[in-house]
C-alpha cells in the first residue's frame, strides 16, 4: 500500500522501530514518492539515531526552501491563546461551562510550534457497535418489531436480577392481593383524576397497567419516565388483579459499583464536536489557535482526537439555512473540513462519527460516510465509525453519539432533571436507562436494524456527545459523562429557537486518570 498518508508512514516507521518528528512525517507526505523519500531517509540515518528529524529530511529531499511552510508556525494574524478553564477532577464536582462562566480562567502562554516525540507503538484502538457496511433493514412491519424485541431482551436481562418477573399473560392469571413483579417497555404514561399515575407496561406476551400512588416516594421517577424505555416493576395486585400498585420501579442503570479502566501511561485525547465547516458563523480562528496549540509542547500528550459529529454545516438542514452558508456545496464542505483537518499534527489518531448535519441518512443508527466521502476527507486516514460506536482507547471505553436524543430528552423531562445549560444531566438520564435514544416517533428518528445499536450493552468509561452546541460535564456513577460545545458561533436559526451555544472549547481528556481540561480557543 502506498505510504500516501501520514498515518500510513507513521505506521511504517512503527514497523521498524522509529519514531519521528511530526514535521518530517508531514514533509514525507508530500513528497511525489514518499515510500521511496522513506527508504532513502531510513538508509541514510546515523547508526545511532532512533528518531528521523526533519532536518535529515530536509536534507534528503534538498526541499529546505518549504520547511518554514511545513514546520507549522502559528499566523501572525491569529492570536494562539489557549484559556485552560478547568483541571479540577469531574468526580468531585460537575460544571456547565458558559459565557458567563469562563472569564474567571487564567491564559495559559502557548508556545511556537515543535516537534512531539510520540511513540505510536504504545497504541491501542478497538471499536465495538460499528454498524457501518452492516445495515440490513428494509423499513418493514417485521423488522420493527425485531430491534425493538432486541431492545427488550437487552435491557430486561439488565433488571431480571432485580425483581422476580412474571410475564404479563402469568400475572393476568394471578389472583387478586398478589405480590408481583414485571419488566416491560413504557407503552403510555397518564395522569388519573385523583392525581396519580398509570403507566402501561408491555412485553412480548401483552401490555399490563400499574398504578403509581402520588403520595409514594416513586411518584418523582414517573416524571422521569420516557415511552419505549425499559423498566421493572414490583408491587400487589388489586383485588380484581386488573391492575398492579407499584411499591418500587427500577431502571436498567449503571451500577454504582461501576469501576472504569484507565490508560498504562499519560496520554491525553481532545474530545470535540460540531465543527460546522461551510457556514458563516464556523470559527476558522478559534479552530486555527485551537490546531496550533496542539503542535505546542504543552500537547505533546494529546496523541487521540475524536470528533463526535456534524463536522460540516450541510445543506437543507433548517429553513432558510442556505442564507447563512459560505459553502454551498456538501461536497467542497467536506473538501474544506479535510482542509483543516491537515492543520493537526500529523501523528494524532483521529476517531469520527457522524451526527444529523452530516451527508449521512438521518435515521439512527447512522452508517460511516460512504466511500465517496471518505475519498474526499483522507487527511490523516482518519477513521469514521457509525453513530453510535463504542470506541476503546488504551483500555478506556469511549461511547461516542452525536445526541440528537438529548432534544427529546431536555423537552420531556423536568427542568432539574434535563436543560440545555446542564447537557450532562440528560447525559446522565440516558445512561439511567441505558439507551441513547429511547423514546420512539419523536424527533429521533430510528432505522430498524437487525438489532438495536443504540442500547448501551457494556457500561462506558465516557459517554462523549455534542449536537446541542453547549459545554457541560460531570460523573454518574463514575461514568464521565461529557458534551462538548461547538466551533460555531450564534445563527440567525440559533436566536430564534434561544441557543446560546458554547464555541472554540476543546476538552482534553487525561486517560490514565480520566480528569479533564478544557480548553478555550476564542
Amino acid at each position: 500500500m502506498p505510504l500516501s498518508t501520514p498515518a500510513r508512514i507513521v505506521s511504517e516507521l512503527a514497523s521498524r522501530g522509529y519514531n519521528a518528528e511530526p514535521e518530517a512525517v508531514t514533509r514525507l507526505a508530500g513528497a511525489p514518492e514518499s515510500e521511496t523519500a522513506l527508504e532513502r531517509a531510513l538508509e541514510t540515518m546515523p547508526d545511532d539515531a532512533l528518531k528521523l528529524t526533519a532536518d535529515h529530511v530536509d536534507s534528503v529531499l534538498d526541499r529546505s526552501e518549504s520547511r518554514a511552510d511545513a514546520t507549522s508556525t502559528p499566523r501572525s494574524d491569529v492570536d494562539s491563546g489557549a484559556e485552560n478553564l478547568t483541571t479540577e477532577d469531574p468526580s468531585v464536582s460537575t460544571g456547565a461551562a458558559g459565557p458567563e462562566s469562563t472569564d474567571s480562567g487564567n491564559v495559559a502562554p502557548v508556545e511556537t510550534k515543535g516537534s512531539r516525540d510520540v511513540d505510536v507503538s504504545q497504541r491501542a484502538i478497538e471499536v465495538a457497535n460499528d454498524m457501518t457496511g452492516d445495515s440490513t433493514g428494509t423499513g418493514e412491519y417485521n423488522d420493527f418489531v425485531q430491534v425493538f424485541r432486541d431492545r427488550y431482551e437487552k435491557l430486561a436481562s439488565k433488571l431480571r436480577g432485580r425483581v422476580n418477573h412474571r410475564p404479563t399473560d402469568a400475572i393476568e392469571n394471578m389472583g387478586g392481593g398478589s405480590e408481583a413483579a414485571l419488566i416491560g417497555m413504557v407503552s403510555d404514561i397518564r395522569s388519573t383524576a385523583s392525581g396519580h399515575w398509570l403507566v402501561e407496561l408491555e412485553d412480548t406476551n401483552g401490555t399490563f397497567p400499574c398504578l403509581v400512588m402520588k403520595d409514594r416516594p416513586i411518584a418523582d421517577l414517573v416524571q422521569q419516565l420516557l415511552l419505549d424505555e425499559v423498566i421493572a416493576v414490583d408491587g400487589t395486585l388489586a383485588d380484581d388483579a386488573g391492575i398492579l400498585f407499584v411499591d418500587s420501579l427500577h431502571f436498567p442503570d449503571v451500577p454504582r459499583t461501576h469501576s472504569p479502566s484507565t490508560a498504562d501511561r499519560h496520554v491525553q485525547a481532545a474530545l470535540i464536536s460540531d465543527v460546522h465547516v461551510g457556514s458563516q458563523e464556523f470559527m476558522a480562528d478559534a479552530w486555527h489557535r485551537f490546531t496550533d496549540w496542539l503542535h505546542t509542547p504543552e500537547a505533546e500528550h494529546v496523541e487521540y482526537l475524536l470528533i463526535a459529529g456534524d463536522m460540516v454545516e450541510g445543506v437543507g438542514i433548517y429553513p432558510e439555512q442556505d442564507e447563512e452558508l459560505d459553502i454551498i456545496d456538501i461536497y467542497e464542505q467536506y473538501e474544506q473540513f479535510s482542509e483543516y483537518l491537515k492543520e493537526v499534527p500529523a501523528d494524532m489518531e483521529i476517531r469520527m462519527i457522524p451526527g444529523n448535519h452530516d451527508a449521512v441518512r438521518l435515521a439512527e443508527p447512522q452508517p460511516g460516510f460512504d466511500e465517496e466521502l471518505r475519498d474526499i476527507m483522507s487527511a490523516h486516514d482518519a477513521s469514521i465509525h457509525s453513530n453510535p460506536a463504542l470506541v476503546t482507547v488504551e483500555g478506556v471505553t469511549i461511547l461516542m453519539y452525536h445526541g440528537v436524543s438529548l432534544d427529546e430528552v431536555i423537552a420531556e423531562l423536568p427542568d432539574e432533571k434535563a436543560s440545555y445549560e446542564e447537557p450532562h444531566k440528560a447525559m446522565y438520564q440516558l445512561l439511567k436507562k441505558r439507551h441513547v435514544a429511547p423514546q420512539y416517533g419523536g424527533h429521533t428518528r430510528l432505522a430498524p436494524e437487525d438489532r438495536d445499536y443504540l442500547v448501551m450493552e457494556e457500561v462506558p468509561d465516557v459517554f462523549h456527545t455534542g449536537h446541542v452546541h453547549k459545554l457541560g460535564w460531570g460523573k454518574y456513577h463514575n461514568v464521565l459523562a461529557l458534551n462538548s460545545g461547538c466551533w460555531q458561533a450564534q445563527t440567525e436559526f440559533q436566536k430564534s429557537v434561544n441557543i446560546d451555544p458554547d464555541a472554540g472549547f476543546a476538552p482534553i481528556l487525561d486517560l490514565d486518570t480520566l480528569d479533564m481540561t478544557v480548553r478555550k480557543f476564542t
